[in-house]
């Protein structure tokens, strides 16, 4: 098979990779694959240890604790994304961002091995550095690889997909098992072993990847706007409704919760439609994106119940 093409403006492709998509896909693919094994894998069983009493090595924490941290926990891998993709744009570009996430989330998985109480808080807030740099910027490199127009992204984003939903699968099986059967922390170890084996193959195929990613966005400037402070308010806002309470001891209710996380997120989304000279087109479009994004907040509301309320469901009301 050749390993690169001309495509119609006379670029060069690189066809050399599965099904004649990029070498580097293969990377990021394995890459990917182990960090979700990793994520999914300690997830599958977090509430379970948080909740487990000492004498069966788990923290001991009451249900309503367990679970909150375990929201901050997930809201949070997500909301890192945003810095994540930041210090990749104006600092130290995609490649590294990746490689420096995948060292923290396995410092991470590692650390909580240790099962006390301030190694489980280090360890989660690790993850969620290393997540918010890697995740958001393991599938900008995806896109990196192709050209702006090229037939073969979308599928090529398919098989990439692909990876995290092995990896999803695989996880529970790998690292929860381990963890209920063996103990804890060869659960914590495994999902930190798996973060090992993404981080040694991203390493030792990296020269697939070409020139994606090595260094940062051109043309971008950091510079005080009124953007920029309401896309602080608003990230600010989205803090205060997650962590109000465990941070700061405000009480807050179900509802006034809800609010202050619609309107943080509004103002956020308003920030980036500020700031973002967009033309008419693009506004549009951003307006709709807010919908699908309120619709998709509810889905994910769910979707993340499958590590914590459900959970507990199976394993205390189930045979």
């Amino acid at each position: 098979m050749n390993e690169s093409e001309t495509s119609a403006g006379g670029v060069q492709r690189d066809t050399g990779g599965i099904g004649g998509h990029p070498r580097g896909l293969t990377t990021l693919f394995f890459t990917e694959m182990w960090e979700r094994l990793s994520y999914y894998g300690m997830r599958s069983f977090l509430v379970l240890f948080l909740t487990a009493s000492a004498a069966t090595g788990g923290l001991g924490l009451t249900t309503a604790v367990a679970t909150r941290v375990y929201g901050l926990y997930t809201a949070s891998v997500y909301l890192a994304c945003l810095p994540g993709g930041w210090v990749a744009d104006r600092l130290i570009g995609l490649r590294k961002a990746v490689l420096w996430g995948g060292i923290a989330i396995m410092a991470g998985h590692f650390t909580l091995v240790n099962q006390s109480e301030t190694a489980v808080y280090i360890g989660l807030i690790l993850i969620v550095i290393g997540t918010g740099l890697l995740k958001p910027n393991i599938s900008a490199l995806v896109g990196e690889l192709y050209e702006r127009n090229d037939p073969r992204k979308d599928s090529g984003f398919s098989l990439y997909y692909m990876g995290i939903n092995l990896g999803a699968f695989l996880a529970p099986l790998i690292c929860g098992t381990l963890a209920q059967k063996v103990g804890w922390h060869w659960g914590f170890g495994a999902a930190g072993v798996g973060m090992l084996f993404g981080l040694i193959q991203y390493t030792l195929t990296a020269n697939r990847l070409g020139q994606a990613g090595k260094a940062p966005a051109p043309g971008q400037k950091t510079e005080f706007s009124f953007s920029g402070v309401l896309w602080f308010l608003g990230v600010g806002l989205i803090l205060i409704a997650m962590a109000g309470d465990l941070v700061f001891g405000l009480e807050l209710s179900q509802l006034q919760r809800f609010v202050i996380l619609l309107a943080g997120s509004t103002v956020f989304m308003v920030s980036l439609y500020v700031g973002g000279n967009f033309d008419a087109t693009e506004k549009k479009r951003g307006i709709s994106i807010f919908v699908l994004f309120l619709v998709a907040a509810l889905f994910w509301a769910g979707f993340e119940q499958a590590g914590s309320s459900l959970t507990l469901f199976a394993d205390r009301m189930t045979d």
